[in-house]
């Protein structure tokens, strides 16, 4: 990296966007080429007048190259370092040294905020180049260690360092050692319900996905948002995946290491859940990496979205193409479904009637293909309370959120430290030869598999997911094998409990 450059965002990955300024002389005008978008074009007018404002008069013909060439540039990103060179040709500051500029101008010469801090401080760190943010950045900057990092309020302040006059304060490094996870729901306040609660405390300590069926009014969204209460904090590692997505897509940054929680309306178009578009933005499903993403009234999606998902699922990553290239954006995320078993809601409901005819049932069960029933690890059904339940069960309060938590944290640390070696965070990342390999079962386990199959209806995908469930089991129970009783209960969430246990065996 040679001089002056800016950024340019592919993906989550930022790219060093080397910015050449030339003046010659004629009519004042000013041209921008190397493939920038309307944006880009416009920021003439920004950086002119900022700075006007700060005293730099420009004249003649300028022409701003942005290399490479070939290489789409869009967005405010580049304000700041067109500027700096454009102040530089005019003489107004000395600066030849090396430099990674953001920001966005105002017309008075203030800075902006502007999305892709974290990916522009990874590149700054790795190219040892110092890096020019604007204020309102400097909270996630901060976050990532090893960088040199200075904070700019003002176009002025910037000269005036680069000058030599007034040095800018330099960012220091934050670790966030202390976080807190915020309980809306917890657990003790939710009134039985407690198959599902323990299918929810399966599914976050292997990060497994999970379906829950239930009537209108049983509890499945106050279930899904409980479950963030229940969430082990982000490692560090995860932790900087999910700022560089976050910064990416231009999302208000959160002191914190919850994990994210994403919610869906079933309206949803696919380019809002995967991601895409013109700028091939990320998606909902990269937003919720490494958290939770909720799809409620889940056979209401569209089939085109629900399909989608099916690649993102199995791989934790997606890649979105376009005609101007491809993107890669993480997507290893914890889907919560909540659906009713039936159009009218009380099929299977003992105390409500179900209305819907035969062939309702049928179509409404159709719009959940195997594929994408076959990539969730627990089937769970919700049902609705009796009035003596609603009465009583304040009477017992239930464990709360933060000793589930505990319990699932303890199974999360024996697995990151299990999979070290492999590269993998939790049971639900395992390909099918590490699952094969290193599972250790119990002597008697397999004969029981091979009998529960003749039974129950597998495929080669659902066998191994049921061995995973069976593995975070265990790893909550604290143990090292995996017993009859781990491979029965992981069993028990695939047997047709989709849709009230009407049939649906994946």
């Amino acid at each position: 990296m040679k001089g002056i450059c800016g950024i340019a965002l592919r993906g989550i990955q930022a790219i060093a966007v080397e910015v050449e300024v030339e003046v010659t002389g004629g009519l004042f005008s000013i041209t921008v080429v190397g493939l920038p978008d309307t944006a880009v074009k416009e920021a003439r007018e920004r950086v002119r007048a900022a700075l006007r404002g700060i005293g730099v008069n420009l004249r003649g013909r300028i022409a701003i190259n942005l290399a490479p060439a070939d290489l789409p540039k869009e967005g405010a990103l580049l304000d700041l370092p067109m500027a700096v060179g454009m102040a530089r040709a005019a003489g107004a500051v000395d600066h030849g040294g090396r430099g990674i500029f953001m920001g966005e101008l105002a017309l008075d010469g203030r800075l902006r905020w502007v999305r892709g801090a974290v990916p522009a401080a990874v590149l700054a760190r790795e190219l040892g180049a110092p890096l020019f943010v604007p204020s309102d950045n400097e909270s996630e900057v901060a976050l990532v260690d090893g960088v040199e990092a200075y904070s700019v309020g003002t176009l002025l302040d910037l000269v005036l360092h680069l000058r030599g006059e007034k040095p800018l304060s330099r960012i220091e490094h934050v670790s966030l050692e202390n976080w807190n996870i915020p309980v809306d729901t917890d657990f003790a306040d939710i009134k039985a319900q407690f198959a599902a609660k323990r299918a929810l405390e399966i599914a976050a300590a292997g990060h497994h996905n999970l379906l829950m069926t239930g009537s209108p009014g049983s509890g499945k969204t106050l279930l899904a948002r409980a479950l963030k209460g229940i969430l082990p904090p982000l490692s560090d590692d995860e932790m900087m995946e999910v700022l560089l997505v976050r910064s990416t897509a231009g999302l208000p940054f959160e002191r914190g290491r919850a994990r994210p929680f994403r919610s869906a309306h079933h309206t949803a178009s696919s380019v809002a859940i995967c991601g895409g578009g013109a700028a091939m933005k990320p998606g909902e499903v990269s937003m919720a990496d490494r958290g939770v993403l909720f799809l409620d009234e889940f056979p209401e999606f569209s089939r085109d979205v629900l399909e989608s998902l099916r690649q993102p699922l199995e791989d934790g990553a997606i890649t979105i193409s376009r005609a101007a290239g491809s993107v890669t954006y993480p997507a290893r995320v914890l889907l919560v479904t909540a659906c009713n078993p039936c159009p009218c809601g009380y099929s299977g409901d003992p105390s409500e009637p179900c209305r819907c005819s035969q062939g309702d049932l049928e179509r409404y069960r159709r719009k959940l293909s195997g594929p994408i029933l076959d990539r969730i690890d627990l089937h769970v059904a919700v049902p609705r309370l009796s009035p003596e339940e609603l009465v009583s069960a304040g009477e017992n309060r239930a464990e709360p959120s933060e000793t589930v938590r505990r319990r699932v944290e303890m199974a999360r640390k024996v697995q990151q430290e299990r999979w070290k070696e492999f590269g993998y965070h939790c049971n639900a990342e395992l390909p099918e030869k590490v699952i094969r390999q290193t599972l250790n079962l119990d002597s008697d386990v397999r004969p029981f598999l091979a009998e529960t199959m003749k039974r129950v209806r597998l495929s080669g995908r659902g066998y191994s997911r049921v061995l995973r469930v069976a593995r975070t089991v265990a790893d909550l129970e604290g143990t090292e094998k995996i017993g009859i009783h781990h491979v029965a209960e992981s069993l028990s969430y695939r047997e047709g409990a989709a849709f009230g246990g009407a049939g649906w065996k994946r």
